[in-house]
């Protein structure tokens, strides 16, 4: 291994005890292969297992709390205690590889498309149906329903412990419906739950509160909670750079085992609330990177790239759609071949790389496209 590499190799133990190998982590992508009621098939584990043989950690597709909050065709589930030996499959494939495991639990919110959930029915935190044309307009979420679904959270991670995972990551971004309470977007409430921005706070936070007392009650070893948020929203009135750092300072004081940010792009910079021209990341790291480990994502294919983004200071990467094209990309590395890193799908391969069919299908049939970086 050529020795500028060294600290992607260096070992990690996070506040809750879990070590991880190494710095490098498979991000979480839709894959659209899951069976109808929910449950993995073979070929979703076999995907898992190819690519967690190099990376430290993986963390998986998002897999829905309730069934009123499944985002996706082919989405595995986690909102009833039927799907334990479904979930179980894919912990076990992760950790047999080397890796750790980590199971990613949401709710879509308003991003529900209607013929997936109970009824066709859409809800968020307001009555305000995202942008774009004909979007569904979701219904307002009741107090007493807002409870529910904090406790749905606190259920799949008691499923989550009891399937083998190493943790839970709560996913707070790309519009889901914890970021649909904290924007001011999304959220127009006027209770307890929305207005100013500490109480537009108030629902991820309670969800990150009953997450951690079902880990501590039900975890027997290291459990792991993370949260990964997007640092922006394009909507006006939307998330600013501004309000994410008061997002993240309170996240920072809760103890929790990482931040994720989620980014299309590891050198973005903020397009509104600061007066600051570094890239997002950056600014993200040194607000709160002494409190709690940060991981960058976004466009990052080479081994040099990686290593520039990590000399940022952000101690872990989370890789996307290299883990699709190169699910050798860490062992390349490892062994000082990182010259071999394939950094474009080859077309030819499905087989060789181990991609479940309507993945592969909907990489191929479009063009430029590529599952989103949940």
């Amino acid at each position: 291994m050529n020795s500028k590499y060294t600290p992607f190799f260096e070992s990690f133990t996070f506040r809750s005890g879990v070590e991880v190998k190494n710095r490098i982590v498979m991000a979480p992508m839709t894959n659209f292969s899951s069976n109808p009621d929910g449950t993995v098939t073979d070929a979703e584990v076999k995907y898992y297992a190819r690519r967690s043989g190099g990376v430290g950690m993986v963390i998986t597709a998002c897999t829905y709390v309730t069934a009123k909050g499944k985002g996706f065709q082919g989405e595995f589930g986690g909102d009833h205690d039927e799907f334990i030996p479904s979930l179980k499959q894919v912990a076990t494939a992760i950790k047999e590889k080397g890796a750790k495991a980590v199971l990613q639990i949401f709710h879509g919110g308003r991003q529900c498309p209607p013929e997936l959930v109970p009824n066709g029915e859409i809800v968020s935190a307001s009555a305000i149906p995202a942008e774009g044309n004909g979007k569904p307009v979701p219904r307002e979420l009741t107090d007493q329903e807002i409870q529910s679904i904090i406790q749905d959270f606190g259920e799949t991670t008691r499923r989550a412990i009891e399937a083998g995972y190493d943790g839970v990551e709560l996913h707070g971004a790309n519009g889901y419906l914890i970021q649909q309470f904290f924007s001011p977007h999304s959220n127009r409430r006027e209770d307890r739950w929305g207005g100013s921005i500490e109480k537009r706070l108030s629902f991820p936070l309670a969800v990150v509160d009953e997450v951690k007392k079902v880990a501590a009650e039900h975890a027997n070893g290291p459990f792991m909670i993370g949260y990964r948020f997007s640092p922006e929203e394009p909507e006006t009135p939307g998330i600013t750079m501004a309000e994410t750092l008061v997002l993240i300072d309170a996240l920072a004081d809760k103890n929790l085992d990482y931040l994720h940010v989620s980014l299309q792009e590891f050198w973005s910079k903020p397009r509104r609330g600061v007066e600051d021209s570094r890239a997002r990341i950056e600014i993200i790291q040194e607000r709160v990177g002494d409190k709690v480990p940060v991981i960058g994502v976004g466009s990052l294919y080479t081994a040099d790239e990686v290593l520039k983004a990590i000399q940022t200071g952000v101690p872990f990467i989370a890789m996307g759609r290299e883990m699709i094209i190169d699910p050798d990309w860490v062992q390349k590395v490892k062994e000082g071949r990182e010259t071999e890193i394939v950094t474009k799908i080859d077309k030819s391969k499905q087989q060789e790389l181990v991609v479940p069919d309507p993945l592969w299908q909907a990489i191929i049939h479009t063009p430029g496209w590529f599952p989103m970086n949940e």
